[in-house]
């Protein structure tokens, strides 16, 4: 037993008082107001325009892929991209069972790939019929987007209904042309000219 402990029984002991109540848990101010619906995040979510892509990996039973919008980068040195993948999806499976993946910058121009491996009715095999498609370092790679990686899985971590999924590029190819833009839940396109580039 403790010196404060066996103090506090001390005291109680001679005065019969009960020994002093313990200070309540200080709750964080953010935990004791509600947040905004998740109606109201979406909407504020729909605001922030990103480059559409397409995230592929090689499952049990063929290649699997799913359309992202939430993909950047994350470090040039070393080069690491980071993807937002949904929870429960049989790519992110993949991605973390194979340990690698391929992210691809779709062009304004493949609206209708974007949207054929975005729809939840569509099978794997639907998705990846009629693409032309590689493998690089085992992973499918789609042939004519403005750039694609592959990437080593470097990392897998859960928050709400997604993970983030932090990628080592290991391989890269830059094309040139316009990429295909997601902004306030539709396709768009930029306005200025872009400089083609080939790496």
């Amino acid at each position: 037993m403790s010196a404060r402990l066996r103090l506090v029984a001390d005291r109680t002991a001679v005065t019969g008082a009960p020994p002093p109540a313990a200070d309540p848990p200080q709750e964080e101010p953010l935990h004791e107001e509600p947040g905004p619906g998740a109606a109201r995040c979406l909407g504020l979510y729909a605001k922030l325009a990103a480059g559409v892509t397409v995230v592929t990996a090689r499952g049990e039973d063929g290649p699997l892929g799913m359309t992202v919008s939430a993909v950047t980068s994350l470090s040039a040195r070393p080069p690491l991209l980071l993807a937002c993948l949904r929870d429960g999806s049989r790519t992110l499976a993949a991605v973390r069972a194979r340990r690698a993946f391929a992210v691809h910058l779709l062009r304004e121009e493949q609206q209708d790939l974007a949207g054929r491996f975005a729809s939840p009715t569509t099978t794997a095999a639907e998705r990846f019929a009629g693409t032309d498609t590689r493998q690089v370092l085992g992973v499918p790679v789609l042939a004519g987007a403005l750039a694609w990686s592959v990437c080593l899985t470097e990392d897998v971590r859960r928050y709400g209904d997604h993970h983030l999924v932090v990628g080592r590029v290991a391989a890269v190819h830059v094309g040139g042309g316009r990429p295909l833009l997601w902004h306030d839940r539709r396709f768009g396109a930029l306005t200025e000219p872009v400089p083609d580039a080939v790496g």
